[in-house]
C-alpha cells in the first residue's frame, strides 16, 4: 500500500477527506458505508497517510466533492497559493444557499479594492 511520500500531490489528500468528511456531516462509519471499505481504513487514509487503490480514491473525491486536479496533476494546482486553494475547496463543501452570501462578501472586497485603486490612481 502506497504511502503519502510516495505519491506527489496526494500530501493533503486524507486531510481533505476527512475535512469534506465533517463538512457534509457525515460519520467515518457512513462515509466507509458509502465507498465500501472498513471504517479503520478509511481512518488510515485519513490520518495515517495512507493513499487508497483507484477506485477508493475516485469514490472519495466524488462523494466528498475534492477536486482531482489537486491530487492528479499537482503542477497546475501549486500555481494557485494556498490560502486560494483552500477557499476553492470549501466553497465547494459550502451549501447551495449560502452561496449568495459568499458571493456577496466577495462583491464587497473586490468593490473595496477597486476603489483603493482608484484612490491611488487619482
Amino acid at each position: 500500500m502506497a504511502k503519502v511520500e510516495d505519491c506527489p500531490g496526494f500530501e493533503t489528500f486524507g486531510a481533505d477527506v476527512k475535512e469534506a468528511r465533517k463538512a457534509k456531516n457525515l460519520a467515518r462509519k457512513d462515509l466507509a458505508e458509502k465507498v465500501n471499505i472498513d471504517t479503520r481504513y478509511l481512518a488510515n487514509i485519513e490520518n495515517e497517510g495512507t493513499i487508497p487503490s483507484l477506485p477508493v480514491i475516485i469514490q472519495l473525491v466524488k462523494i466528498c466533492g475534492l477536486p482531482m486536479e489537486r491530487y492528479f496533476n499537482p503542477e497546475v494546482m501549486r500555481e494557485e497559493s494556498e490560502l486560494r486553494q483552500r477557499v476553492s475547496h470549501k466553497l465547494k463543501l459550502c451549501p447551495e444557499e449560502y452561496l449568495p452570501i459568499i458571493e456577496g462578501a466577495i462583491d464587497g472586497a473586490l468593490k473595496m479594492e477597486q476603489t483603493a485603486k482608484q484612490k491611488e490612481d487619482a
